[in-house]
């Protein structure tokens, strides 16, 4: 019983935020780029006919650390974008899921631990009026980026992502057609998360 105190004192200590695991929410901006979808004519449409532009973003991010250095992330996100038909827009949104592999500049006991970081994921593009595996469809991509987490308090803290996704275009089963390229995504977000 004498260790007690000292037990507590280390456990909620901003030197002791070497936590096993986190769970963060964040939220930020999807910027789009190379976002034209194709086009749903036969004849003289253009790849820019059906487009996905920017909207927001809002997910949920699990992390465990392996070492001092190196950690893992699996995350879902949900993205709020617009799309573009002819000049006019009207809300579309995809779910975003994945893996990643964080390497951290600074040990696990630091305050300060900006961090690198390359994974896999999956977008399901859901179309206006439809529904998940209703209409949506999978794309597979992958992604890259960096950002900072900051132990505020006890098992508080924040953290900055910057990440770029490059994902597969979706054409919702040949609707639409003359897209080229690779869709890019911008995420640029804040969270706050809990370690334990």
């Amino acid at each position: 019983m004498k260790y007690l105190p000292a037990v507590f004192v280390l456990a909620f200590s901003g030197t002791a935020w070497g936590q096993a695991g986190e769970l963060w929410f964040s939220f930020g901006e999807s910027i789009i780029s190379n976002s034209g979808l194709g086009t749903n004519q036969a004849f003289g449409g253009g790849p820019n006919d059906f487009k996905l532009d920017n909207g927001y973003r809002f997910g949920f991010r699990f992390g465990f650390n392996q070492g001092d250095h190196f950690g893992h992330e699996i995350q879902y996100a949900f993205n709020h974008a617009q799309l573009d038909i002819g000049g006019t827009q009207t809300g579309m949104h995809f779910h975003q899921g994945g893996y990643n592999f964080l390497y951290y500049l600074t040990s696990d006991k630091s305050k300060i631990r900006p961090f690198g970081t390359v994974g896999l994921h999956y977008d399901d593009f859901v179309p206006p009026g439809g529904a998940i595996n209703n209409g949506s469809q999978n794309k597979f991509g992958a992604n890259f980026g960096g950002g900072i987490k900051v132990h505020v308090r006890g098992m508080w803290a924040v953290r900055l992502d910057l990440r770029e996704y490059v994902t597969g275009k979706p054409d919702f089963g040949g609707a639409l057609a003359g897209a080229s390229g690779a869709l890019w995504q911008t995420e640029v977000s804040a969270g706050v998360g809990i370690g334990f």
